[in-house]
């Protein structure tokens, strides 16, 4: 029965290894065939996909037509310089003939019409695939149609009209990292380039059909690579449990003739032949004749050597059946008995010899040592090819990709430096593409803001000009000073914006009693709450709290606040002051209903010169939540505003004065 079941663990690696390269070979390692759904899901059409763009994208990007690569203007100065170097290695690239740098250029130029010339032949043989690519001057394409809205009637299109591009259907993930290339997202090519691909149901349906039947035919081998790895294990586990033993109720443990190999023999060879097997596979994997051979002594080998060691557990002789105890055991008792019967200088001479002895007898373990630095050696460098590789892809362009690195060692540091590193730079791009949006509307709201004011007091100035009742100038002058006052107010809130936001704006910290300042800001705008027909609520604890501020900008951010709900506030509504504190750090926060509705994010009204109306029809400036988050931060501060419906929160938080720090009021 033994016997049989070792068979079959010969058959079951046979099988395993025979579906392992059959499903690689038919899936040329794209072997995520197994776990994909559909074809247009599938990486084997988004390869396709992505290649079909990169070449026609070269096409008309890199290589624009034959005339062009004739003339040398596909050649970069990166890639001649390192041609050079890789020719002439010995010498610097100035000293190198002018002959033979016009050699390597000539054969940069044939290798560029070489592959030009197959990407043309590439297309052609697509039958089904309609692709247009023109930058105004030069034009590749198998098609008549010329119309961006044509190509998107076909089931799988992609299209990019300067920097602008879409791809179809929706299960193409326009962010996978497939499409992470310049080619594909267009944003290092020229604004006047067109390029359309489509991709006709005829085709689609035939390479489905074709993958749906390639599919099918790896998942049977799949199965039967499962199975076959599955009654390895189950092999397995049934000759571990009766190796040694006659029938299932034997107590005693049969010792075989390669049980009396040393354990730690057997283990350091059991770690050499499983290496040599992975260095083996990993190099010859499609190598069928040498693989199947090689594999079945190595595992022969290794079956035995493990079931060995699993009759040592079991007779409990996995330790003292090592040579390193055997040897220690055997120094142990020979030096006992020279010292239990010996004289003085017998033991002096015992110890001069065992020495060299004992030295010699370390040598026997620096094979396992060597092949342990080695095994770690190797697991560096795969690590720091890692490192390497996704560092160049970092500078090509590939924010998202992220180096994996396990461990806790240097390299696992350095590939969490460099991430992070990456990470800061994809936020720097988004602050760097946020501020150019912000000061595009900072222009088109400031003109806004300010010519309408303007406008009437040009328009109002030339009826001054020829008006003759003193009425009607009494209430031209009246306009005048509303439309100028607005305009200067508008004008302080942008220089105010501006130093505020720079940090040039000289800030005096000092004890604040919070509770007293808010009291007097509500008394001093009683007239304004009063006129919004407003009720205001003033939360607090009873005893005095503290802050940590400058009275005067806390006060203006404040300010600031009073004026955003009188301008924005539902009139006759309720606006609740809440002032909370914890350890180190005190919350005033301000309530109140708008009376527009607030389809924005919070993000996007605090920026500069948004408001909550749309219409820009309310007298606020759009900058007072922008000073007032500046201002607290200068403070050492922070400032947050929250949206709930209707229901919107300007919330400040600032260090708290602790009890001991607090006047003596005595």
């Amino acid at each position: 029965m033994k016997m049989i079941v070792f068979l079959l663990i010969f058959f079951s690696i046979v099988s395993a290894i025979y579906a392992a390269i059959s499903i690689y070979k038919e899936t040329n390692g794209n072997i995520e065939i197994i776990f994909e759904k559909n074809y247009l899901e599938s990486s084997a059409f988004q390869l396709e996909n992505i290649d079909t763009i990169n070449q026609i994208a070269d096409l008309i990007d890199t290589y624009v037509s034959e005339e062009n690569i004739l003339a040398g203007h596909t050649i970069t100065e990166d890639e001649l310089t390192y041609r050079i170097q890789e020719e002439f290695w010995d010498r610097e690239a100035e000293a190198v003939p002018d002959e033979e740098v016009k050699k390597i250029k000539q054969e940069i130029i044939a290798e560029s019409l070489k592959h030009f010339q197959f990407i043309l032949d590439n297309l052609d043989k697509k039958e089904g695939l309609l692709y247009y690519a023109t930058d105004g001057e030069n034009t590749f394409t198998n098609t008549d149609i010329t119309n961006r809205e044509q190509f998107e009637k076909y089931p799988v299109y992609y299209v990019s009209e300067g920097y602008d591009w879409h791809m179809s259907p929706n299960v193409l993930d326009p962010h996978s990292f497939y499409y992470d290339f310049p080619h594909v997202y267009r944003a290092e090519n020229s604004e006047n380039t067109k390029l359309f691909v489509g991709y006709t149901k005829n085709y689609i349906e035939a390479a489905s059909n074709e993958w749906m039947a390639n599919k099918t035919e790896v998942m049977n081998k799949f199965y039967f690579l499962i199975a076959s790895v599955v009654t390895f294990f189950i092999s397995l586990f049934y000759l571990i449990i009766t190796t040694g033993r006659n029938f299932f109720k034997d107590e005693i443990v049969h010792m075989n003739l390669i049980d009396k190999l040393y354990v730690d023999i057997n283990i350091f060879l059991l770690f050499v032949l499983t290496m040599n097997w992975f260095i083996l596979v990993y190099d010859h994997f499609m190598i069928d004749w040498l693989i199947f051979p090689y594999t079945l002594v190595i595992a022969s080998i290794c079956i035995v050597l493990l079931l060995s060691l699993v009759r040592h557990v079991k007779n409990k002789t996995f330790f003292k059946h090592t040579l390193l105890f055997v040897v220690f055991h055997w120094l142990s008792r020979f030096i006992k008995d020279i010292y239990d019967s010996g004289s003085v200088g017998t033991k002096v001479v015992v110890i001069v010899i065992l020495y060299p002895i004992i030295t010699v007898a370390s040598l026997i373990f620096f094979p396992i040592t060597i092949s342990i630095a080695a095994w770690l050696a190797l697991k560096k460098v795969k690590d720091f090819n890692k490192i390497q590789v996704g560092a160049k892809m970092m500078r090509d362009g590939h924010l998202q990709h992220r180096i994996e690195v396990d461990g806790k060692g240097e390299l696992a540091i350095l590939a969490a430096n460099i991430n992070q590193i990456n990470e800061g730079f994809k936020q720097a791009v988004h602050n760097e593409l946020k501020n150019e949006r912000m000061k595009t509307e900072l222009i088109t709201n400031v003109s806004h803001d300010i010519r309408t004011p303007l406008t009437s007091l040009i328009t109002y100035t030339d009826l001054l000009k020829t008006e003759t009742d003193p009425e009607k100038v009494k209430e031209y002058i009246g306009i005048l000073d509303q439309k100028s006052k607005r305009l200067q107010v508008l004008t302080d809130d942008l220089f105010a914006a501006a130093k505020a936001s720079s940090g040039d704006i000289p800030v005096n910290l000092q004890h604040i009693d919070i509770v007293a300042l808010v009291n007097q800001g509500i008394g001093e705008v009683s007239e304004q709450i009063e006129a919004k027909n407003l009720s205001f609520i003033f939360n607090h604890p009873k005893e005095k709290m503290y802050v940590i501020a400058d009275g005067k900008l806390l006060w203006r951010s404040m300010e600031n606040i009073l004026s955003n709900i009188f301008n924005y506030a539902l009139e006759g509504s309720r606006v609740y002051i809440d002032l909370t504190h914890k350890k180190d750090e005190i919350l005033l926060i301000f309530k109140n209903i708008s009376k527009y509705e607030l389809n924005i994010t919070e993000e996007a009204l605090i920026e500069r010169f948004k408001r909550g109306d749309e219409s820009r029809t309310s007298q606020g400036s759009g900058l007072g939540l922008s000073i007032t988050k500046s201002l607290i931060e200068n403070q050492q501060g922070k400032f947050e505003i929250t949206i709930d419906g209707d229901l919107f929160k300007s919330m400040i938080y600032l260090p708290r004065v602790q009890e001991d720090d607090l006047p003596d009021m005595s």
